[in-house]
């Protein structure tokens, strides 16, 4: 698990005591995962999960669930998509979204259907 935590952290350009402070989960606990010392309980892996906006599926298996099903159908838009999920200077298109509210996302979906029809 603390590998695919590891990794998210690369991703998101964290660090463990930023997710600890966040989640108020105890960096001595992110610690002992990392030296394990102990496994994760599942409230806390529920916690890191919804940090990350991950399933705890992806915290023990780093595959996403479904994995033959893709978000994306066109191949060239699941790589951009993915370039920009895993670039730090774009993942903040994905975390800006994150804590929206319906209506600034609703703004959004409008906008672009108006930049689609022009």
């Amino acid at each position: 698990m603390y590998e695919v935590f590891k990794k998210l952290l690369e991703i998101h350009g964290i660090t463990a005591y930023k997710v600890a402070k966040d989640t108020g989960i105890a960096t001595a606990t992110l610690s002992d995962w990392k030296k394990g010392k102990s496994k994760p309980k599942q409230d806390k892996m529920q916690k890191i999960a919804d940090y990350f906006n991950v399933s705890i599926e992806y915290l023990n298996t780093g595959e996403p669930p479904n994995k033959d099903e893709n978000y994306y159908l066109d191949p060239e838009t699941r790589k951009l998509a993915q370039e920009i999920y895993e670039n730090p200077q774009y993942r903040v298109l994905f975390d800006a979204s994150r804590k929206l509210t319906p209506e600034d996302i609703q703004f959004v979906i409008d906008m672009i259907d108006r930049m689609k029809h022009d």
